[in-house]
């Protein structure tokens, strides 16, 4: 697949989401000229900091603090320029019509040729599966006609992928896609190591870009793969 002159949409539940699942393939879509647009709903505050809340005189502001620059940094890390923290909460992350109304805008207006979200199911985490049913219905509104958003025009169908989710298979999740990120796994590595938040998931995610490094080279038979991250694909 070219990369060069494509537009990706990364939706990210939560502030990290989009790094432990995508940080790689969103580094190499900006390096081979592509432009990369990140969403981020929520920073996670509430269900996704809990090496924060630890820590003696932490409050939803400082967490949220910490959060927000986190995500900034890491963002920088691999590369990302137009980003948008919306500021949802998480835990639930409820989507309003104000927010739906607010994506299929966005959709239309950056008119993506690939989405990138969560996929369908993850067993441990009611706020991805809610992202998931949020995107592809934009995604839907986004293409048809009688959905009327001023200054706008309805898009074409673009692909849609799912990330691998933490619990991969407890989560029936089924790769379609794999991405060789080995040219820019060190820049998914420090993105990773910004998030003090969530320290325990480094090393998972560090081994998971290594299995899926080896799952692709055993298909794809490209022996130089070394690194992976991979994907379901919707559409």
């Amino acid at each position: 697949m070219a990369i060069k002159g494509k537009k990706l949409m990364v939706i990210s539940a939560h502030a990290a989401d989009f790094v432990w699942r995508s940080g790689g393939t969103i580094a190499k879509y900006i390096n081979e000229g592509a432009d990369v647009k990140v969403i981020v709903l929520s920073l996670g505050v509430r269900g996704e900091s809990n090496d924060l809340w630890k820590q003696e005189g932490q409050n939803y502001e400082s967490v949220e603090k910490i959060r927000r620059e986190e995500c900034l940094k890491a963002a920088k890390a691999l590369g990302v320029i137009d980003i948008e923290l919306w500021g949802c909460k998480d835990y639930p992350l409820v989507i309003t019509e104000e927010i739906n109304n607010r994506m299929v805008k966005v959709i239309r207006t950056y008119r993506p040729d690939i989405i990138i979200s969560h996929d369908k199911y993850d067993v441990l985490n009611p706020d991805h599966n809610a992202v998931n049913q949020f995107v592809w219905t934009c995604s839907i509104q986004s293409n048809s006609l009688g959905i009327q958003v001023e200054g706008t025009k309805a898009t074409k169908q673009m692909r849609l992928f799912g990330f691998e989710p933490h619990q991969t298979e407890l989560s029936h999740f089924v790769p379609a896609i794999f991405i060789d990120i080995t040219s820019t796994y060190e820049k998914k590595v420090a993105a990773m190591n910004c998030f003090k938040a969530q320290q325990h998931l480094i090393e998972i995610y560090k081994q998971r870009a290594f299995l899926r490094g080896n799952h692709a080279r055993r298909i794809s038979g490209e022996q130089k793969c070394k690194h992976a991250e991979c994907f379901a694909s919707h559409f």
